[in-house]
């Protein structure tokens, strides 16, 4: 199980990471946050089971096993996965008819706890959202759980590869101005947290799924968070890892 504390590895958190153990609030400091949105911003797993379990149902696919692949993945990436053999057009092709099904399903689709203080918090904060999604879907998603949409946003159509390559989160650090050390990601998936890790980031995991990715630290929910500005710039997490 990964701990609830941050890296002590990490050098610009060591202070921090050391004054953390054995107390039950953990502390980060950066330049940047940089935010997935399903499951991290948004709590969109209703409209995500019911398109690709259906989709799963009609490639006779485990529904479970899909859902192991899908999360925080481009829907063409999960494709090539479960279905190897199958010419990358296809991928595509289909993708983009899920991608409309799943900007046209909003149902249940709403902010993750804690979200909606979290982004005010962070407001003048240097942040972008970098998600998998594309940007109809991550607007419709967004608007569906009456958030504020992040100026600076990487999304499907920013990048040439998606998660778990880093090159999002590092586009997303580049348009703020920021190193990668400089940066926290913030996720929920598997892929997610490998894409942070890869860009040279920390991570903090948000929600049950995040934990067993090995994230630098772990929430249960964004209500676990509480963000301190700093003077000259920057800001410090402070991080609960049970209820917040």
């Amino acid at each position: 199980m990964p701990s609830d504390t941050p890296d002590a590895t990490d050098p610009q958190d060591g202070q921090d990471a050391r004054h953390a153990v054995g107390t039950p609030t953990a502390a980060l400091t950066a330049r940047a946050l940089l935010l997935d949105m399903d499951g991290t911003l948004v709590d969109s797993d209703a409209a995500v089971e019911r398109v690709w379990r259906d989709w799963a149902a009609g490639h006779g696919l485990d529904g479970d096993e899909v859902m192991r692949v899908a999360h925080g993945r481009q829907g063409y990436a999960t494709m090539a996965e479960l279905l190897p053999d199958r010419p990358m057009e296809a991928n595509h092709a289909e993708n983009r008819r899920l991608l409309e099904r799943e900007t046209a399903d909003t149902e249940g689709v709403v902010p993750v706890p804690g979200a909606p203080a979290f982004l005010a918090a962070i407001e003048d904060l240097p942040h972008a959202l970098v998600t998998s999604a594309s940007a109809p879907l991550a607007t419709a998603r967004m608007n569906a759980a009456g958030l504020r949409m992040p100026s600076v946003r990487v999304t499907a159509e920013s990048v040439g590869a998606g998660k778990p390559h880093p090159e999002g989160f590092l586009k997303a650090a580049a348009e703020l101005g920021s190193a990668p050390e400089d940066c926290v990601v913030f996720e929920d998936s598997g892929a997610g947290v490998a894409a942070g890790r890869a860009a040279g980031m920390r991570v903090v995991g948000v929600g049950p799924r995040a934990a067993a990715f090995g994230p630098t630290a772990h929430v249960p929910t964004l209500e676990g968070v509480r963000v301190e500005p700093l003077p000259g710039g920057g800001l410090r997490l402070h991080l609960t890892p049970g209820p917040g």
